[in-house]
């Protein structure tokens, strides 16, 4: 088993953190030949031994390690507690510049919207209308925090926010950004050497304090057609996901909740990698950026995303 969990943090070093977080690349490279670590996380059951948990539990415990020495001291002296809070949280990393990801479907869609977001956290992606955007070649709209993003030339940039009617989330374990507990753990899951994303993150959490989303506490294969039967219906229902279909290893699991969404006649956002859905994915000539997510609508791939939303591919018709 520890040979599986070697690969997965050499993969997750070499198609995730290289080129975004050089020091989460030396650990992950350094936990992959880490006889220790591989067995405490051998330990866990296969959802807890996730590199992003991981090393955001030891950031949560023991601060944040500048180098794989000290990364590995921390580790032994703080073995126990890193356990409990990997036992105990997840990652839900919420990242609301994936919004500038989701712009480009969203202002294509009949308004108002309802939106709802399945594996929601604690609701940051659920609000488009409340921040700003900055696509490069573009001029930039809406208040701070406005999320940078590079878009190809075929992309439908858009140059206003969405028009919002209704908004709610499902999530196994919803984050009330208003609990400080919860607010440091949305920002450790930042990675370290990315000061700008955190100061963005910091912005959207003030905006949410104000007015949080509605999340509901659920199981995104029993929650999805009573909380859909709520929106308005003169409103767009949209209901969007990402980075949260992999956690549903059953493909007929997957399929149910592509019958329920459908049934729900609600616009569907995929945003995943490609591998969540290969039948999307099989309808791509173009090479997949390294690890980039695949944004489809409605079963159809529409573009290749950066995970953190920081530029998008549009896919030509």
């Amino acid at each position: 088993m520890t040979e599986a969990i070697a690969r997965r943090f050499q993969r997750f070093a070499e198609t995730e953190a290289k080129g975004r977080s050089p020091l989460y690349e030396a650990l992950a490279r350094g936990v992959a030949t880490d006889p220790g670590m591989l067995a405490f996380l051998a330990d866990l059951l296969p959802p807890k031994q996730q590199p992003n948990l991981f090393l955001a539990a030891v950031r949560f415990v023991c601060g944040t390690r500048t180098n794989w020495d000290d990364f590995r001291t921390a580790f032994r002296t703080h073995e126990d507690a890193i356990r409990v809070e990997m036992l105990n949280r997840r990652t839900q990393t919420n990242e609301p510049a994936r919004c500038a990801t989701l712009l480009p479907v969203l202002a294509r869609l009949p308004g108002p919207l309802a939106l709802l977001e399945v594996g929601a956290s604690s609701g940051l992606c659920l609000l488009p209308d409340r921040y700003g955007y900055a696509y490069e070649g573009h001029e930039p709209f809406g208040p701070e925090p406005r999320f940078p993003c590079r878009a190809t030339e075929a992309t439908p940039v858009p140059t206003k926010r969405p028009n919002i009617a209704w908004r709610a989330g499902i999530d196994l374990n919803p984050l009330d950004v208003r609990d400080d507990d919860n607010r440091t753990w949305l920002e450790t899951l930042v990675w370290p050497d990315q000061p700008a994303r955190l100061a963005r993150l910091r912005a959207a959490i003030a905006i949410a304090r104000t007015d949080p989303p509605r999340i509901v506490a659920g199981d995104l294969l029993t929650a999805l057609p009573s909380l859909a039967a709520e929106a308005p219906k003169d409103a767009t229902l949209v209901v969007f996901h990402t980075a949260v279909l992999a956690y549903v290893t059953d493909p007929e699991a997957r399929s149910a909740f592509v019958r329920d969404v459908r049934a729900a006649n609600a616009v569907w956002i995929s945003n995943e990698t490609p591998d969540v859905f290969p039948a999307i994915a099989a309808n791509v000539s173009s090479p997949r950026p390294p690890g980039a997510f695949m944004l489809a609508v409605d079963g159809e791939p529409t573009a290749w995303a950066d995970p953190h939303g920081a530029w998008i591919d549009w896919l030509a018709a």
